[in-house]
């Protein structure tokens, strides 16, 4: 008779056997070493099982803190690291070409379209930023027709999406298209610098354990043109004392961008380029 015996010296084995073997596909590549990895995880903490019962409360809590306006999965992805390690193991870019960083929690897929120079402050709170994109590929040439989304939390550090009773509809949100020079540009307010979601479970966790919950402040981009790769990034204020300590490790020197006076009140201007690579076989165009 077969050993069938369950174990702590067997209990990866154990369970990858009860996997199908003939499975083909990302999802049975990843099972078995996630399963394996998991064990000996188990293994070398040696948990109690009030302590494990604690593991699945928090990660029940998670999942109750996630709805259609707040993924709770994805900040704790984002805050360990995870999502940023993900991006730079499918993104790696050659040299001079914009990086991707993660997209975080408080995007939506259904900005308005706008025309160029267009203010997506729409309740005009905040000093004044006038952004000016160029969208060139590595050889310095312009981008025309690219797709330009763009996000950011307001000057207290807030996204519309987080405060739907105090900011307008798709505040501070806009899609623009490049023009034939490669260029967008567009009004908005300085954004602020903030704390990520601490009133959730993964925030109060990770809180515990000292873990630097601060964002410097930024602007977010989510680019796409026919035959490159889209480009998911941030353009980070180069002032923010807080660029050392992204909570979401998106900060690359490529990525700092500098928010220049322009000398009529606070108002300030942002001349940022942004450069694309050809998309390869597999690689993300969408």
């Amino acid at each position: 008779m077969p050993d069938i015996s369950f174990s702590e010296r067997n209990s990866a084995q154990r369970v990858a056997e009860r996997l199908d073997r003939h499975a083909e596909g990302p999802l049975q590549a990843f099972m078995v070493p996630f399963i394996e990895h998991l064990h000996t995880l188990i293994r070398e903490t040696r948990p109690s099982q009030a302590d494990w019962r604690r593991a699945m409360e928090f990660l029940t809590d998670v999942g109750h803190a996630s709805d259609g306006r707040r993924q709770e999965w994805v900040l704790l992805s984002d805050l360990l690291g995870v999502t940023a390690l993900v991006e730079e193991i499918n993104t790696n870019r050659p040299k001079g070409a914009t990086p991707n960083t993660v997209r975080g929690p408080f995007y939506r897929a259904d900005a308005p379209r706008l025309a160029l120079n267009a203010n997506i402050s729409l309740d005009g709170v905040g000093s004044a930023l006038a952004v000016n994109g160029h969208l060139q590929d590595l050889d310095g040439k312009p981008i025309a027709g690219a797709t330009v989304e763009t996000w950011q939390a307001n000057s207290e550090g807030f996204y519309e999406n987080q405060q739907p009773d105090q900011q307008p509809e798709f505040n501070l949100r806009g899609i623009f298209t490049t023009d034939d020079q490669g260029c967008f540009r567009y009004k908005t307010v300085r954004p602020g610098g903030y704390a990520v979601p601490s009133d959730g479970p993964v925030g109060q966790l990770l809180g515990r354990l000292g873990f630097p919950m601060r964002r410097p402040a930024h602007l977010h981009y989510l680019i796409k043109a026919d035959g490159f790769e889209t480009i998911s990034t941030h353009v980070y204020d180069g002032s923010d004392p807080h660029l050392g300590r992204d909570a979401l490790f998106g900060v690359k020197d490529e990525l700092i961008g500098e928010f220049k006076p322009t000398g009529k009140g606070d108002a300030s201007t942002l001349d940022f380029t942004f450069t694309m690579v050809r998309a390869k076989k597999g690689r993300g165009t969408t």
